[in-house]
């Protein structure tokens, strides 16, 4: 095991955190909590955006840093996990990891294997594939069921499906493992499956999708009888969540939710407004925070703060249009932004509401501060680590990542 620990000792540093300590009052039922401090830091961000695109509005990109005043403790708490895409919290403080290759586990909160749950449905894990998220049944204490995506196999082709079943009593298998919902049309691609899922408080399930990278599929991000490129809102069954705003439109899937996404490998609810805030990829340049509305339009392919990985504009080369809405925030360079959390623990005042988005190519974990919907502060986390996080997760006032290369970290108070 590995520990660091990262501790303000510069009494300028102090003196910046004391006179930043008054109560946050932007929302309300929230917890008293140091207000950050954005105006001395400068952006995290240091070179060169790949675009010289405007923002459409000031803060929407490389805000001040802030940074983390409290002492806090870094612990490598286990390694060689295989492919882990997802670390779920459970009921009773364990965590529940997904493995790309098709199966998940159970590691206790210090990190240990306890169990390595088998007999789910075959997925293909080929490229950015295979099984993907799960999220816990809202009473999932009481009937031990879980929901989780995957890349399947369908005809010549692949998509990503929304399945759900049963933990066994011994932990040791899935029970009953039902596909509830498919991402279609299904095609030859390897990309972008997007894929996280979120409960909401309703016990509704939110389910994110790519756009499949291809051009094929890209335009279908503007399709509404095409599943690339959405954000869905279901029921436990796979239905559409009653209230969904196309249902009863001709030629329009009624699970959608929202439209026109690239590939969202982060979704979480604000833990005060319960708002519906995604996180995702842009190509070169333009990864993009947003605000998620029922039935409104994110732009891709038409508008983006991005460019073709090769250097080539995207369509147009416009970054707004009426009918559209603009990211909260976008990143140039990217993040590459996988799962997130917003932190709802009480160890450290200061991170209270604060999103918490794991970064694959840019090997860090950003903190965004968020104050009446616009981001004010950015701060990186496990920067030195030069780890890809693919997945972050709180429990019991501690944040939980997994890493590309199998790693688990535990952030928490020192």
């Amino acid at each position: 095991m590995q520990i660091k620990t990262f501790a303000c000792f510069s009494v300028i540093v102090a003196a910046i955190s004391f006179s930043g300590c008054s109560a946050n009052n932007s929302s309300a039922n929230t917890a008293s909590a140091p207000a950050a401090d954005t105006t001395t830091l400068s952006p995290v961000e240091t070179k060169a955006a790949n675009t010289d695109y405007k923002p459409a509005f000031e803060g929407q990109t490389r805000v001040n840093g802030v940074k983390t005043t409290t002492p806090y403790k870094v612990e490598k708490i286990a390694e060689n996990l295989g492919r882990p895409w997802a670390v779920v919290p459970m009921p009773d403080g364990r965590l529940l990891v997904t493995e790309k290759s098709g199966y998940m586990e159970i590691h206790s909160a210090d990190g240990a294997l306890v169990k390595k749950i088998t007999g789910f449905p075959k997925v293909e894990d080929a490229g950015q594939g295979g099984m993907l998220d799960v999220a816990l049944d809202p009473d999932f204490a009481q009937n031990k069921i879980i929901y989780w995506s995957f890349s399947e196999k369908q005809g010549k082709g692949n998509l990503m499906s929304v399945a759900k079943g049963k933990i066994a009593d011994d932990e040791a298998t899935i029970q009953n493992p039902t596909v509830i919902f498919r991402a279609t049309p299904a095609l030859d691609s390897k990309l972008h499956f997007g894929s996280r899922l979120v409960f909401d408080k309703d016990g509704n399930l939110f389910v994110s999708t790519g756009e499949r990278s291809i051009l094929e599929g890209r335009k279908q991000s503007q399709w509404l009888n095409s599943g690339l490129g959405k954000i869905f809102k279901i029921t436990k069954e796979g239905k559409p969540a009653p209230g969904n705003p196309f249902i009863g439109q001709k030629d329009a899937m009624p699970e959608i939710y929202a439209y026109g996404i690239r590939n969202a490998q982060s979704l979480d609810l604000h833990p005060v407004t319960g708002d519906l805030w995604e996180v995702e990829f842009g190509p070169r340049g333009g990864d993009e925070l947003n605000l998620i509305k029922p039935g409104k339009n994110y732009g891709w392919p038409t508008i983006t703060y991005g460019i073709e990985y090769d250097g080539r504009k995207i369509g147009d080369s416009i970054q707004q249009k009426e009918g559209m809405e603009q990211p909260v925030y976008y990143w140039d360079p990217v993040l590459a932004p996988s799962g997130m959390v917003f932190y709802t623990g009480d160890d450290i005042p200061e991170w209270k509401n604060n999103l918490f988005i794991g970064g694959l190519a840019s090997t860090h974990i950003a903190r965004l501060v968020i104050e009446n919907n616009k981001v004010v502060g950015e701060e990186r986390l496990l920067e030195d680590q030069k780890e890809r996080i693919r997945d972050v997760a709180q429990s019991n006032g501690a944040l939980y990542a997994v890493t590309d290369s199998g790693i688990m970290f535990k952030i928490s108070k020192q």
